[in-house]
């Protein structure tokens, strides 16, 4: 929990610090976002000895224009995941599996010069080879999310980011068993390619 907390303070003063000009000129209505990425983290309180590994892409698209004022400015973004690749590190060994994230609702703050911030709620869903946790539970499994992030722009239309997200995942009793994970913390990190208006 420390070390979300200090994630979230460096975004908040990083937001304050840029707050100058604009990356809006990179993310304005209508435009898409594509982006690969790579991410990773454990199972928090009783979960702590499992750890969490994926690989995937995303897809997003600006749907407003900006709104509200001071640093609080921004737009809405809606964008999906899709994770070929999602591992699970548990006691009796490695799960493999992949992962779709349909809903994630972003919002953008685009007031800074270079770098933007971010927040989201997200879903999706796990399917996994094994049932995970294991035991007499599922091998899908559904997940929910807070996510804190920021973009730090390389040049117009391309950028960094880096996110960090407290989870849950349980397989909403499809399973005899539903112990879940509770808390989760994971982080990611990946490169951005805006496209479509001007």
């Amino acid at each position: 929990m420390k070390l979300l907390a200090v994630f979230a303070v460096v975004l908040l003063l990083a937001a304050a610090a840029s707050a100058q000009d604009l990356p809006s000129q990179s993310m304005t209505r209508g435009t898409w976002e594509l982006a690969p990425f790579v991410g990773g983290g454990s199972g928090l309180g009783k979960s702590s000895s499992t750890q969490f590994f994926d690989v995937g892409g995303r897809a997003g698209l600006v749907l407003t224009g900006e709104h509200l004022p001071g640093f609080l400015r921004g737009n809405f973004e809606w964008a999906v995941d899709a994770m070929p690749v999602y591992t699970v590190f548990t006691t009796s060994g490695a799960v493999y599996g992949g992962s779709f994230k349909p809903v994630i609702w972003q919002w953008n703050f685009t007031r800074g010069r270079k770098i933007a911030p971010y927040v989201a709620a997200a879903g999706g869903i796990v399917f996994s080879t094994d049932n995970v946790p294991p035991g007499d539970t599922s091998w899908v499994n559904f997940t929910s999310q807070f996510v804190v992030g920021t973009r730090i722009f390389t040049k117009p239309r391309r950028a960094f980011f880096f996110e960090g997200e407290l989870g849950h995942i349980s397989n909403a009793s499809l399973g005899n068993h539903n112990p879940g994970y509770n808390i989760t913390l994971l982080f990611s990190v990946g490169y951005s390619w805006f496209k479509g208006r001007r």
